[in-house]
């Protein structure tokens, strides 16, 4: 059984090592053969084509005969319901089984589309959108009210103007993107790759000659 690991993490300051290590350990147990790993630090929210360990994935199993792609849980694969469905249908059509571990489903038994996996799937993705939008209105009404109560308090927001890093510690910090822009990259290609905001890579731009 050859198999590929799919593994992701929402920010910078997360790591997708547990998920390695778990996946990897469970697929030695299994005497199923890892021939190689995809795993990015990204959004689920993003599109497919903005997430490079998506389409390096799916190019990869079309072409090295790839019996199974194994996920942690279903948010691994996106928080994005559509998006992720897309990547299903597509492994579906190739004879491809998607693997969620924690909740031990597959989508293609003996050769057959497992409808019934299928189903838990889609709402398991609703769950996993639903749970980004609820975070996402928790911090902003979090941050609103924290707005209003030091404004209230009479407390100053806003960075000091002679607020600035260091050029050595933004060059140390961002390395990887400066690398990426004299490499010719768009920022948006910089951003899915890195999860840097766009503003952020832009003031990279004076270290490229640096």
């Amino acid at each position: 059984m050859k198999v590929v690991l799919l593994c992701r993490v929402s920010t910078n300051t997360q790591d997708y090592d547990r998920q390695v290590k778990e996946l990897t350990a469970y697929c030695q147990q299994m005497n199923w053969s890892v021939e190689k790993i995809f795993a990015n630090k990204v959004s689920g929210a993003k599109k497919n084509e903005d997430r490079p360990e998506i389409v390096e994935m799916i190019e990869y199993v079309e072409t090295h005969a790839i019996d199974r792609v194994c996920v942690l849980e279903i948010s691994r694969l996106g928080r994005n319901t559509l998006e992720a469905l897309k990547v299903i249908q597509l492994l579906d059509e190739n004879g491809i089984c998607l693997y969620v571990k924690n909740y031990n489903l597959e989508t293609i038994i003996n050769g057959k589309v497992n409808p019934v996996a299928s189903l838990i799937c889609t709402i398991l993705l609703e769950i996993a959108q639903m749970e980004r939008h609820t975070i996402a209105e928790r911090m902003a009404s979090g941050r609103t009210q924290y707005i209003a109560k030091c404004r209230a308090e009479g407390v100053k927001m806003e960075r000091p103007s002679t607020y600035k890093k260091p050029d050595d510690k933004m060059k140390t910090q961002y390395a990887k993107e400066i690398s990426l822009l004299r490499k010719g990259l768009s920022l948006r290609q910089i951003q899915a790759i890195t999860g840097t905001s766009i503003m952020t890579i832009r003031k990279l731009y004076r270290y490229i000659m640096l």
